[in-house]
């Protein structure tokens, strides 16, 4: 009987030895991806720092009112409503969500009243059109037309 137990012992063991060795070689997987996915970490860190930076840099800079310093046209953000723009850019916005797709510049001028036939009392309605999409508050679409963010 004794050799029959070792037999069964020896193969038990090759068969535990194998899955150790498995075991190893999955664990130096592991950890390798553990230290991929650190550097990984870190990069994003640093990217998302640097795109940070960049974006702090792009942003206009605010401008004097009343002795205080402000953004005249603040950028669209969740926590910023329509009521802190001045009343002709809320004018602006109300034009174009009344219009019943994407207007052109002159569109928006004829409902505003503006003398469209003049070319210096529209190109400052579409400055102000443009400012509008740059700080996220309308779209303009690539054939030049405006329109309401969703």
């Amino acid at each position: 009987m004794e050799p029959e137990l070792l037999e069964r012992i020896s193969a038990r063991r090759a068969e535990v030895d194998e899955i150790e060795e498995q075991l190893a070689k999955q664990l130096a997987e592991v950890r390798a991806e553990r230290d991929e996915l650190v550097v990984a970490e870190r990069v994003l860190e640093r990217v998302g720092e640097q795109l940070a930076d960049e974006r702090a840099a792009a942003a206009p800079a605010p401008g004097q009112v009343g002795g205080r310093t402000m953004m005249l046209i603040p950028h669209r953000t969740p926590d910023t409503e329509e009521t802190m723009l001045p009343p002709d850019y809320q004018h602006i916005l109300a034009a174009v969500r009344q219009a019943a797709g994407p207007v052109m510049a002159r569109q928006v001028g004829e409902m505003l009243g503006v003398d469209i036939s003049v070319r210096a009392k529209l190109e400052p309605l579409r400055g102000k059109l443009v400012r509008l999409v740059d700080r996220g508050w309308l779209r303009k679409l690539p054939d030049g037309r405006f329109t309401t963010r969703l």
